[in-house]
């Protein structure tokens, strides 16, 4: 019995490899398949076997039909793809085709860098929601209500209470609630803001970085900003600390570095004045650290925030921040 069912699909086999259009394999279906077919049958003859024999017989002959009807289908769709089903007809003499392998979007990859140098001082890093509460996002960082300062942020409100995060200074106030100085941390993520033209987008990235401990100085923050840029560009790239305000540091301080282009000597890209803006920072206002409850006789700290595509731009010396989001691939595929 298993001999006649190994017969009949060893045959089927061979004819279908000799098959080559889907007439022919249709006309095996009928043959093997069909109400007067081989497997039907075979079938109908398994009443003459033994009764104890019948259950085994029917089971095989039933996955043999299973077995067939896969087949021949599978070798009709191929013939209907173009593809032939005898391996003899491919030109193995044609050129292979390259498969390119993926890699890090060029801000990715600035991220990535940015993080590793801050990892290597000694910072951790942490993420967070991207839809905040205002609380989070501006009151608990000494944005009251209706201050001026909220109107910089062009914010995008998913209701009165909740909104698009605008900047990664957040996470402030998040880690500051559930530990306890020493606090040492950046970090990363997408902010929104209703912003678009050359230099803005409306989503983009932000490093934020965060020092308290005792006897935290202005002078720490300047050498670990120091630090970084040397590392992400070079030690010959010099820089400054220009008076600024956020309602959340003070004193606050503008970063700028010697332009990356023209190297002070002054261009275009830095309106001739040799020096480019790259990020924000400033010692923790006082305010910020009574909504946390620490203590501001006790603690210091310091706190900076950077794009991470005006890092990218500066770096890779990129003068349209929209080209970072279109998806060009003779862009992308420079990095």
């Amino acid at each position: 019995m298993e001999q006649t069912i190994e017969q009949i699909k060893t045959s089927a086999l061979q004819e279908l490899e000799k098959a080559s259009d889907t007439e022919s394999i249709q006309a095996l279906t009928l043959k093997y398949l069909g109400r007067k077919g081989v497997v039907t049958q075979y079938l109908r003859n398994i009443s003459q076997l033994p009764v104890q024999a019948r259950p085994v017989a029917g089971k095989a002959a039933n996955e043999l039909k299973q077995f067939l009807d896969n087949s021949f289908k599978q070798a009709i769709e191929t013939i209907e793809s173009g593809l032939s089903l005898s391996v003899d007809q491919l030109d193995v003499s044609l050129p292979g085709r390259t498969v390119y392998a993926g890699s890090y979007h060029p801000v990715t990859q600035v991220m990535h860098q940015i993080c590793d140098i801050f990892a290597r001082m000694g910072f951790d890093v942490a993420e967070g929601p991207e839809i905040e509460t205002d609380w989070y996002n501006f009151e608990a960082l000494n944005f009251p209500k209706n201050h001026p300062a909220r109107d910089m942020q062009d914010t995008f409100f998913v209701t009165d209470n909740m909104v698009l995060r605008t900047h990664t200074s957040p996470l402030q106030i998040r880690i500051m609630e559930k530990q306890q100085p020493p606090v040492q941390v950046i970090a990363p993520g997408k902010v929104f803001r209703c912003d678009s033209d050359l230099t803005h987008t409306p989503m983009f990235h932000q490093v934020e970085g965060l020092l308290v401990d005792e006897n935290v100085s202005f002078g720490d923050l300047k050498g670990v900003l120091t630090a970084f840029v040397h590392q992400m560009f070079d030690e010959q790239t010099s820089l400054r600390f220009r008076p600024s305000f956020f309602p959340f540091t003070e004193p606050s301080a503008e970063v700028d570095i010697l332009c990356v282009i023209c190297r002070g000597d002054g261009c275009r890209v830095c309106s001739h004045t040799g020096w480019l803006e790259v990020l924000g920072s400033g010692m923790v206002h006082p305010a910020v650290f009574e909504n946390v409850h620490y203590d501001t006789q006790k603690y210091t700290g310091f706190a900076f925030g950077m794009g991470v595509e005006r890092i990218a731009m500066l770096k890779y010396r990129i003068d349209d921040i929209r080209k970072f989001f279109e998806n060009d691939i003779r862009f992308l595929h420079q990095f």
